[in-house]
């Protein structure tokens, strides 16, 4: 009984979709990860994977492709069929930050990508080491002032949202920060815990768990509210620092040449599979923000971050090209 109604459930979203899209209906949907598994991204993927499955009446199979800051999975976007059978899941930084870091970016978001949905917001914490006497940001960068050397403060690497988001506390503040470079947040945060630097940004799902052990403390949240996994920790704007808001969002992305009429389909399908309860529970849990959206406002969000970001790169020269 239970196989008959899955049959008839799977043959009517099958149904329901535009020709273009049906006509592929035998080969299971990619969603493309340009990073490592195991990862944030790679974690969120698996977790709408078969929701999303569900919604579409196809196998979903998440693929990581991870290297080139992300352009080795753009680019296997690019080259597969524009029939809405293969996604791009991925960070703010590769969509919105690479093209002002790199002078020979192998893809263009907003000529070659057309937005699909968001899938969730991911803020900044700031954190420090457990010994740190500071109560909170505000007492950090008064600390820091009070130095006369400038204060490390680690990132997972050069371009990265969390090395943006310290650029902004300094222009905010005025307290000098040695930015201080690694290669992922992984062993930013083991130098972090065994006190090498300061602090760091990061994305809430990255340091919760030590955030429960008390190994590091959050001393403020980078966004205009408060984080509900973390409600006694204050924004950075609660603590009288304005301009430190960070969002290091996920989302859904397809060749501009797919159809729109595929692109609807898809995006209604990504609403569902988000909106299911054990997908948005677990991205909740994760620290995350379940979030979907409709293909223009994420084109809008997109193009806002895009121009944000661009302003601060080019002020502080930064590059990612060595």
């Amino acid at each position: 009984m239970f196989n008959r109604r899955l049959c008839i459930l799977t043959a009517a979203a099958w149904l329901a979709l535009p020709s273009a899209f049906a006509q592929s209906a035998g080969k299971p949907v990619r969603i493309i990860v340009a990073f490592a598994a195991g990862g944030p991204v790679d974690t969120m993927a698996r977790s709408i994977s078969e929701p999303l499955g569900k919604a579409l009446g196809r196998i979903v199979i998440v693929e990581n492709r991870p290297g080139a800051s992300g352009a080795i999975g753009a680019n296997e976007v690019l080259k597969a069929e524009a029939d809405g059978g293969t996604m791009w899941l991925t960070s703010v930084g590769a969509a919105a930050i690479n093209q002002s870091l790199y002078a020979k970016l192998s893809y263009n978001m907003q000529k070659d990508f057309a937005p699909l949905s968001l899938v969730a917001n991911n803020v900044e914490v700031f954190v420090a080491n457990d010994k740190n006497p500071a109560k909170d940001a505000a007492e950090f960068v008064a600390q820091g002032k009070s130095r006369r050397e400038s204060t490390p403060i680690a990132s997972s690497g050069k371009g990265s949202i969390p090395h943006l988001a310290l650029l902004q506390l300094e222009q905010a503040t005025g307290v000098d920060l040695l930015h201080v470079p690694y290669n992922g947040m992984a062993p930013a945060l083991t130098d972090l815990m065994g006190g090498q630097v300061a602090a760091a940004f990061a994305d809430v799902p990255a340091v919760m768990t030590y955030l429960k052990s008390g190994r590091l403390k959050a001393l403020g949240i980078a966004a205009k509210k408060r984080h509900p996994l973390l409600p006694e920790v204050k924004t950075f704007e609660e603590q009288g620092i304005k301009s430190v808001d960070t969002n290091n969002w996920y989302a859904l992305f397809v060749s501009a040449k797919t159809s729109p009429e595929v692109i609807r389909s898809l995006n209604k399908a990504v609403q569902q599979a988000v909106a299911d309860p054990a997908a948005n529970a677990k991205i909740a849990q994760s620290g995350a923000e379940p979030k979907t959206s409709t293909p223009e406002e994420l084109g809008s969000i997109l193009k806002a971050d895009i121009d944000k970001w661009a302003q601060l790169i080019k002020a502080r020269n930064i590059t990612g090209d060595e």
